[in-house]
């Protein structure tokens, strides 16, 4: 049985990327990173009632609506902070052209 060089060895944040993008998966994965980016940027995951994204649109749709005015108020902070927490992410694929970083926020 042979041994596979060190030199030759790749992180498995990699490889699962590679899997990913290959697969035709990729588009799906990256939308779930962002949508948990969302939650973890807003803290009102639990209050989010439906997530859509696409061409570089969130589309959020909250339980309530003063929490909704509260974090439109707050779009161009959150849409930094999601972005910086999907920079920041080793399984999130920068390249797809199907979904990937946040651009704009929409939130009722």
């Amino acid at each position: 049985m042979s041994r596979l060089s060190p030199k030759n060895a790749l992180p498995i944040s990699e490889v699962l990327r590679e899997m990913f993008r290959s697969s035709g998966a990729g588009a799906t994965h990256n939308s779930r990173r962002i949508f948990s980016a969302w939650d973890e940027a807003s803290g009102a995951g639990a209050y989010t009632i439906r997530r859509f994204y696409r061409d570089g649109i969130l589309y959020i749709t909250m339980k309530s609506s003063v929490l909704a005015t509260q974090l439109s108020m707050q779009k161009g902070a959150l849409t930094e902070k999601i972005n910086a927490i999907l920079s920041d992410d080793p399984l999130f694929i920068r390249e797809d052209s199907h979904a990937g970083f946040v651009k704009e926020l929409r939130i009722k």
